[in-house]
C-alpha cells in the first residue's frame, strides 16, 4: 500500500472517530485505522492528552518605556489646556531635541535638568519636591513655563529654532 492510501485511511479513521465520538476531532489511542487493522502499520492515531496546572495566570510583564509614558501624560495635559494636536507635535519636537524625553537628562555645560531642561533644575521644586525623579512633575512645570513665557508649545518651538534655546 502506498503512502497516499495510508494517509487516506488515516484521515478516514479520524473523521469516523469524530463522528462516532461526538465531534472531538481527534481519535483516541486505542482506535486504529483500517490499514493498521490489516497489519500493514501498527502506529496508533495521534493521542491528545488533557492536563491541568495549579499555576495562576500572570498578567503580562510588559511596561511601556518611561519616555512613552511621559509623552502620553504630556499629551493628556496639552489636550486639557485645549491646545491642538499641532501644539503637542511642537512640544514633542522641542523636548525630543532638548532631552529626548529623559527625565534624568543633565546638561553638564549649563546645569539644565530633566525633560524640559530647566535651568537650574531646582526651579521645578515649586511644583513638587520629587522633581529629580518624577517625569510628571517635570512635565507639569515645563508646560507652565512654556505657557507663561511663550504662550504655547509652538511659540517655544519657534523660539528654539531661531535661537537654539527656549
Amino acid at each position: 500500500m502506498d503512502s497516499r492510501s495510508v494517509l487516506r485511511n488515516t484521515v478516514a479513521a479520524v473523521i469516523a472517530a469524530t463522528v462516532a465520538g461526538g465531534g472531538s476531532g481527534v481519535a483516541r489511542a486505542d482506535e486504529w485505522t483500517a490499514a493498521e487493522r490489516t497489519g500493514e502499520s501498527m502506529r496508533p492515531v495521534t493521542h491528545v492528552g488533557v492536563w491541568t496546572t495549579r499555576a495562576a495566570a500572570q498578567p503580562p510583564r510588559f511596561r511601556a518605556p518611561a519616555r512613552i509614558r511621559s509623552k502620553a501624560y504630556a499629551f493628556r495635559l496639552v489636550t486639557r489646556r485645549t491646545w491642538s494636536g499641532e501644539q503637542f507635535q511642537c512640544l514633542d519636537s522641542l523636548w525630543t531635541r532638548e532631552s529626548n524625553w529623559d527625565h534624568r537628562a543633565y546638561n553638564q555645560g549649563s546645569g539644565a535638568y530633566g525633560i524640559p531642561q530647566a535651568l537650574p533644575g531646582r526651579k521645578m521644586g515649586y511644583v513638587a519636591g520629587d522633581w529629580r525623579f518624577n517625569p510628571q512633575t517635570q512635565i507639569r512645570w515645563g508646560l507652565r513655563y512654556i505657557k507663561g513665557r511663550y504662550g504655547s508649545p509652538c511659540g517655544a518651538w519657534g523660539h528654539f529654532r531661531s535661537h537654539n534655546w527656549y
